[in-house]
């Protein structure tokens, strides 16, 4: 049995229009909705082990508002076995069950001199800097993706307008990926900054690659949880990630609930 087969057997006719993938410390978003069902990852074939704290496990059938919603509460990473398409069976089952958008969320690090520790950038584009896809070994043409839009400017424009509504300060920029577990070096991020990053992370590309091959709009947000290496005296570490991602815990939810329960496909 499949995934798709498994979520479809819990809870026949649910055909969510909006999937989310959360980060670190964002499982919370979940008791924002009207939840239907919960399954866990170790019940869904090819879905992997949530093997970073922080991250639940758990797919989430839910409504926010009107809106059919299904929620991933942890990712795969490429640091855990060196698999870039890790996230590729629980992207495609979104795509498969009805989804026609993805929200991505992960916990960054800042470059820029503006975003503190607890501040939310809402992605515009990405650089790749580990040289890994998830589309690898992938058969037929349509594995040459365009990602000249990986990032879908009308779903940008919704949550930038929320985001004025709410008097939620909201930064915009480009999310560069690196493989991890280790932090980056400060001259690491000197370069990708140089190159036009103004965020750093370990996650979330990969999945939005799968996302485009799947026929998916994008959303990306980061929770920026610390000034990336070099460029503050605080040593980095996982927890400093934990607790700082708690301070914008709160607004990202209230972003992503109204993002959620107002979304109407407009554009499609």
């Amino acid at each position: 049995m499949t995934a798709l087969e498994v979520i479809q057997q819990r809870q026949p006719g649910f055909k969510p229009r909006v999937g989310v993938i959360l980060g670190s410390g964002l499982g919370g978003l979940a008791a924002q909705l009207d939840q239907v069902a919960t399954i866990s990852y170790d019940d869904l074939p090819g879905f992997p082990k949530a093997g970073v704290s922080g991250h639940q496990g758990a797919l989430l059938l839910a409504h926010a508002g009107g809106t059919p919603v299904v929620l991933l509460q942890g990712r795969a990473h490429l640091y855990e076995d060196g698999r870039a398409d890790a996230m590729a069976i629980p992207v495609r089952t979104l795509a498969e069950l009805g989804c026609e958008a993805l929200v991505v969320t992960n916990a960054a690090g800042g470059l820029d001199d503006d975003m503190m520790p607890g501040s939310i950038m809402l992605m515009t584009d990405h650089i790749n800097f580990t040289g890994q896809s998830p589309l690898f070994g992938m058969p037929g043409d349509d594995r040459f993706v365009d990602m000249s839009v990986a990032y879908d400017a009308e779903l940008r424009q919704r949550i930038l307008a929320l985001a004025a509504e709410m008097d939620l300060p909201l930064h915009q920029g480009v999310y560069a990926w690196f493989t991890g577990p280790n932090f980056e070096t400060p001259a690491e991020v000197r370069a990708a900054g140089i190159l036009g990053a103004n965020a750093v992370g370990m996650s979330t590309v990969p999945e939005v690659i799968l996302a485009r091959h799947a026929g998916m709009r994008v959303a990306g947000l980061s929770i920026i949880t610390n000034r990336a290496a070099g460029m503050s005296d605080t040593p980095l570490s996982h927890e400093q990630t934990k607790t700082n991602a708690a301070l914008a815990t709160d607004n990202v939810q209230r972003l992503l609930t109204a993002f959620l329960s107002g979304y109407g496909g407009a554009g499609r």
